[in-house]
């Protein structure tokens, strides 16, 4: 990287941070390591702004999903498109709360499903033809999925009706008939007892793997916790950690501890001024947490994701404490911790007929 800098300063363009930041980056989907680290470094010392990678990959991934659409109906779906980012203008510059980027991709990636769906399965070339018929069929594919679907179809058929695209709405009247309660899959005692003893004792098992296993398996940590988490919010007298949002200081168990004390360990080893615990080869030069898309894959060897493993936590607490402690606990609205309630009773807990 050093090299290649010296050739960036070395030439007749500009040479002036903004400059050098912008002639450093990569044509494609990265932008290479050498300009995050200048980045990382300008931004911090105030020398520059920030480049827009982000919206440009956002922006990328957004076409992608358009252009998998049919030809005959891509139109009106780029369309549905440019409404929600203008629709997100107006939500950033009224104060409220704006579609993110992975909202309006979900979005866009259903669109294009039903779209297949209704050209390759339904024999249709146009939006205007589609019935109440059509979006149960499409629906049914994937029951887990249908909440999620019918509120992007319910939000592309009004603006298609106010476009005057579609003479009917066919997704008026339908609801979603889901269970409202928790649906998920967990962990068996025994799964939980393989994990710990893995995540304890082995010796194989990567440091950062540990970490995350064993705060989702015991603390109810969720990933994006984990991975902000800074050597500041480590205080190695008390042998406490602040956890995201929780508004208390949580106190690893022994095994967690250890585990937390591996991790630095090989932190530590990487020499790097990152704040963050998890430290990867990507992030180490600079001071940005680790990407949602590697801490997704963290727990791959041990065969069960992160959510499904902190699930199984907060569905034992919620179930053996009160809801709302767990809730002033973990830093969640109370109605949050409702969805984890089992359906049935604990006939122990029942009095004496």
């Amino acid at each position: 990287m050093i090299t290649s800098l010296g050739r960036l300063l070395l030439d007749e363009q500009p040479n002036h941070p903004q400059a050098l930041l912008e002639r450093s980056r990569r044509s494609g989907r990265s932008m290479g390591s050498l300009a995050r680290a200048l980045e990382t470094f300008f931004t911090a010392h105030g020398m520059a702004m920030a480049t827009d990678q982000a919206e440009r990959l956002a922006a990328g991934r957004r076409q992608r999903r358009i252009d998998a659409v049919p030809e005959t109906l891509r139109p009106t779906v780029e369309a549905f498109a440019d409404f929600m980012m203008r629709s997100r203008e107006r939500a950033r510059r009224a104060g409220t709360r704006p579609r993110s980027d992975g909202t309006i991709e979900t979005a866009l990636a259903i669109m294009r499903d039903l779209a297949r769906f209704l050209a390759g399965e339904r024999g249709k070339q146009d939006w205007a033809l589609t019935d109440v018929h059509d979006v149960e069929a499409f629906l049914a594919g994937s029951p887990k999925a249908r909440k999620r679907r019918l509120v992007v179809l319910g939000q592309f058929f009004r603006f298609a009706r106010s476009r005057k695209i579609v003479l009917v709405d066919p997704t008026r009247g339908l609801t979603s008939r889901g269970p409202s309660g928790f649906t998920g899959a967990t962990l068996t005692l025994d799964q939980q007892r393989v994990l710990f003893c893995r995540w304890t004792t082995g010796p194989a098992v990567h440091p950062r793997e540990a970490l995350l296993g064993m705060l989702a398996l015991l603390h109810g940590a969720s990933s994006r916790e984990v991975k902000m988490l800074q050597t500041a919010d480590l205080d190695p007298h008390a042998r406490t950690t602040r956890l995201g949002d929780r508004p208390h200081p949580v106190p690893p168990d022994p095994a967690s501890w250890a585990v937390l004390e591996r991790c630095l360990a090989h932190r530590e080893a990487q020499r790097t001024d990152n704040p963050h615990v998890m430290v990867t080869r990507q992030t180490k030069s600079g001071r940005g947490p680790a990407s949602t898309a590697y801490v997704s894959h963290v727990l791959g060897a041990c065969g069960f994701p992160p959510r499904m493993i902190r699930c199984t936590r907060l569905l034992d607490l919620v179930n053996t404490m009160d809801p709302k402690l767990v809730a002033a606990a973990f830093g969640m609205d109370p109605e949050a911790t409702m969805i984890y309630l089992a359906d049935h009773v604990d006939e122990g807990r029942l009095p004496a007929r």
